[in-house]
């Protein structure tokens, strides 16, 4: 299954007991998946065309009346394109908005550098009072989607689009705001999130190989990050890496930084977007061009341990 498929199967199921969940989108419910949802609820379902400013503050003004609205569309329409109505019509004015952004990094593929949004997670985490969350799989995305329901207040999930390898089961607790300690270590710890969780766990076992032992931690929420998690790998590692599908600037690699050189100062490296633009190509290209794949993580690692 897809991912847009498990939002759909998920909201379909949470608009089911829930009356007051709407869904939002600019034109972009068939490749999002989601319109099967407008033809079953349709008085909840509403298609603004392409105008995703004026698609932020309808959602707005409907959380002010109550409802639990869904913004879905790409990141870039979901984040930079938006970004003054997020700010002050949404987390300003405190209203129960729920931004979805699909395709994120390089996921846009040959929708190419407009599209590819490197910089979606720096531009929304200077704003108050945000949660940004990026799901790892279906199985995190539909346990997650209840409980994002439940909080009251904004949240950004940045979500891969098309079908993904499962990192968790069925039984999976999934907690909001605690990253996940995939797998414990005493080298190194890895710290990832989205689509490179799976590419630092195929990763890991050439790292066993040569006797690596990393601590490998899914850091799915990126605000507020899980400081407590980090700081306890930390202190027992001691070596720092990042892997995200994001510009290095304002991402995953920030806020860790951000935290870590006040309150327990190491070496952190990065495997990420150096500062650069998207441009058009399959996955497997890119991670080649963006330095993303098993190799580059593997120096990384071996890189810092070496220091």
């Amino acid at each position: 299954m897809e991912m847009r498929q498990m939002l759909c199967s998920e909201l379909n199921n949470l608009m089911e007991n829930n009356k007051d969940i709407v869904v939002l989108n600019a034109d972009l419910s068939r490749p999002n998946g989601v319109s099967k949802l407008d033809e079953k609820y349709e008085e909840r379902c509403i298609n603004v065309g392409i105008a995703e400013q004026n698609m932020a503050s309808i959602a707005a003004g409907m959380s002010s009346y109550g409802f639990i609205p869904f913004i879905i569309t790409f990141t870039p329409f979901a984040t930079r394109r938006i970004c003054d109505q997020i700010a002050i019509s949404i987390s300003y004015a405190k209203q129960n908005v729920k931004i979805i952004g699909t395709d994120p990094g390089i996921s846009a593929e040959y929708n190419g550098g407009t599209h590819m949004s490197f910089e979606d997670i720096g531009v929304l985490r200077s704003i108050p009072d945000i949660v940004i969350f990026e799901p790892v799989d279906k199985v995190q995305l539909k346990k997650s989607l209840p409980k994002i329901v439940e909080y009251n207040g904004p949240v950004y999930i940045r979500m891969f689009r098309k079908e993904i390898a499962d990192v968790f089961y069925n039984d999976y607790n999934f907690d909001l705001f605690k990253a996940d300690v995939i797998q414990e270590g005493k080298d190194v710890t890895i710290l990832c999130t989205g689509i490179m969780v799976q590419e630092v766990i195929e990763t890991n076992k050439r790292l066993k190989e040569k006797g690596i032992d990393a601590e490998i931690i899914n850091v799915h929420t990126i605000k507020p990050i899980d400081k407590e998690t980090i700081l306890k790998s930390v202190k027992k590692t001691g070596k720092v890496l990042v892997a995200e599908n994001h510009n290095v600037i304002g991402g995953l690699y920030s806020a860790v930084c951000e935290f870590l050189s006040e309150t327990y100062p190491v070496k952190v490296k990065h495997i990420g977007i150096n500062d650069m633009f998207g441009q058009v190509g399959k996955m497997p290209y890119l991670k080649t061009v963006y330095n993303m794949r098993c190799e580059d993580i593997e120096l990384a690692v071996e890189s810092m341990l070496n220091d």
